[in-house]
């Protein structure tokens, strides 16, 4: 359970020897509090009190990783219930079961399709995290169709077996990945516990009641098994989303340990659009993996969408570096646009002018990452700010045209920007949209 200031400056020395940087002792504890400083810094804590103060400064919920390398997927360690409250900081794993009955070419035009969707959204590379395969068959098909994924992707796998010497084997084959294993149950705690303490990779703890789950994950956590994930079994999508909210809860609000960790679903849905809504729902609240059974790319890309909206910060708007922006092969007589730099606001004027096949500058103007009217609006996008970034980023030695085309819902500015900048100024289209037949016929 988290501690306050006074209870951590209870368990300090209270000699004010400043050696940690600060005044006094309960200052440093008002630091430690706030998480902003490591206790590492106090040299004389007593054995018992570092321990305490370690134990009280752990995350509500684990930070667990699967994978891994560049692609490894980090989940947990999340801090809020509510987006709105801070943030969502570890964007939950998208993945795909694959069956090892599936024959050798089924398998790889499967992983393929899997593996090579990938888009670029404002900016941001999004994508698959994982591919499950889950045994149907014998050890040695199982085997067999590993072979096969680990050698046609470097996504992040996840190890559906319950069978302890497939589920060794298939551990050695893929040495170096770190998948994560599913599931461990009471059942099969006995049979599976020695090859997940030899191998010590992330494993599911699968219980269908919360209160006998919590006892699973003690008991793993009492044989040194730390890198949890934990999973209710396949319910109706209401009651899932009853346990996912519970297990949040409880691991924040209550500090129950036991439950401190990210959480896996699977959709149980066999439509694709049906499927994608559970999925959806689950990507919301809260899942830390989200497993499906069928690939469907336009489901995929309106689900990584939803990620990652959803993982942004709220208070932080995505945005792009200001400076000026050659598109195509620009000369000094290509056209001159200008927008805030704003992801989505820049990222869909490029598209429109990428459109038109014309080669042209986007001049993007540090708004904080407002949009063109709301920037407009709070004084971040107007004459003297345009002005001052067309000196920063030295346009005239680009363009000689000295022309500048601004959004059409801004034309009111046209005047203060001509007299400010010295520059025509061509009132452009309201919408995006229109960019490509006006840069048309401006040429």
């Amino acid at each position: 359970m988290a501690l306050s200031g006074l209870d951590i400056y209870k368990l300090l020395p209270k000699t004010n020897c400043r050696e940690c940087g600060f005044a006094t002792c309960l200052a440093f504890a008002m630091q430690l509090a706030k998480k902003s400083i490591s206790i590492e810094k106090c040299p004389y804590l007593s054995p018992e009190s570092k321990v305490r103060l370690e134990a009280s400064s752990l995350p509500p919920i684990r930070l667990i990783t699967v994978g891994e390398g560049e692609s490894k997927l980090q989940i947990g360690n999340e801090t809020v219930l509510f987006r709105h409250e801070e943030k969502f900081h570890h964007p939950c794993g998208i993945g795909f079961i694959l069956k090892d009955s599936l024959s050798d070419e089924e398998l790889k035009k499967k992983v393929a399709l899997i593996n090579n969707f990938q888009l670029e959204r404002v900016g941001q590379h999004l994508s698959v995290d994982l591919i499950a395969l889950k045994q149907e068959k014998a050890k040695s098909r199982f085997i067999d169709a590993l072979k096969i994924v680990l050698a046609n992707t470097k996504l992040n796998l996840v190890l559906m077996s319950q069978d302890p010497v497939a589920l060794k084997e298939a551990l050695v084959l893929s040495s170096g990945r770190r998948p994560l294993v599913y599931k461990i149950t009471k059942e099969n705690l006995s049979s599976l516990l020695p090859v997940i303490k030899e191998f010590k990779v992330p494993v599911v703890a699968e219980s269908n009641d919360i209160s006998s789950l919590s006892e699973l994950t003690q008991t793993l956590a009492k044989e040194g098994i730390e890198e949890i994930v934990v999973d209710t079994g396949l319910k109706p999508v209401a009651q899932k989303i009853l346990d996912l909210t519970q297990v949040r809860s409880l691991s924040l609000k209550k500090s129950q340990r036991s439950l401190g960790y990210p959480f896996l679903t699977i959709t149980s849905e066999s439509d694709n659009y049906a499927q994608t809504e559970e999925a959806a729902t689950y990507i919301s609240k809260y899942a830390g993996i989200v497993l499906l059974n069928h690939f469907d790319p336009a489901c995929v890309l309106s689900l990584l969408t939803l990620r990652q909206n959803i993982y942004t910060d709220p208070q932080k708007p995505l945005q792009i570096e200001p400076k000026l922006y050659p598109i195509g092969k620009t000369d000094k007589n290509s056209p001159l646009l200008v927008t805030t730099n704003f992801s989505l606001s820049y990222y869909t004027v490029l598209g429109e002018v990428e459109a038109s096949k014309i080669p042209s500058y986007i001049l993007s103007v540090d708004t904080e990452g407002m949009s063109v009217l709301t920037a407009w609006a709070a004084e971040k996008f107007n004459a003297e700010k345009i002005t001052e970034a067309m000196k920063k980023f030295e346009v005239e030695a680009s363009v000689s045209k000295k022309s500048i085309i601004i959004p059409g819902y801004l034309a009111v500015m046209s005047g203060d920007l001509q007299e400010q900048s010295g520059w025509e100024v061509i009132v452009g289209p309201k919408e995006a949209a229109g960019i490509p037949s006006f840069l048309k016929n401006i040429n």
